[in-house]
């Protein structure tokens, strides 16, 4: 009787032993999964705006005024989202002008909207340590004007 009990016990062991083994693996293999989220989850985590916002956006202003146009506060509120979502990400703000009229009072002028810009991110809950000022560009070439009068934000 003793062999039989002697059978009975290792089987009982050896199914321990496989259970503990696939419990074991189970949790490795969800600690794993956890661990390296799949794209749809990494997306899911990032706002919605941060996702729409494009690697260089545009504001387009009037001739001679520095004020934000009408549409900024869509435009700024996405570039500002996408900044906040990641606190490494900085904002090159850059500020160009035509070749019309006087060029130093112009470089003013685009340097003055791009301020604009900068204070409007800071006021959307921008660091102010995330928005770089670039030097205002002169836009060369026969391009419409209109065109030339614009501040870009370049996520970087």
């Amino acid at each position: 009787m003793s062999d039989q009990q002697d059978g009975a016990e290792k089987f009982a062991l050896t199914l321990l032993a496989l259970l503990v083994a696939a419990v074991v693996a189970g949790s490795v293999g969800f600690g794993v999964s956890r661990a390296r989220p799949s794209t749809s989850a990494a997306a899911s985590n990032v706002p919605a705006d941060a996702m729409a916002v494009s690697p260089v956006e545009t504001l387009y202003f009037a001739v001679g005024d520095d004020q934000l146009p009408p549409e900024a506060n869509d435009v700024l509120s996405r570039v500002a989202v996408a900044a906040r979502s990641n606190a490494g990400a900085t904002i090159a703000v850059s500020g160009f002008h035509d070749a019309s009229g006087d060029r130093a009072a112009n470089q003013v002028l685009a340097l003055r909207r791009a301020e604009q810009v900068r204070h409007a991110l800071e006021a959307n809950g921008v660091s102010p340590s995330q928005i770089i000022l670039d030097k205002p560009a002169e836009t060369s070439g026969g391009g419409d004007a209109a065109q030339a009068r614009r501040v870009e934000m370049r996520l970087q």
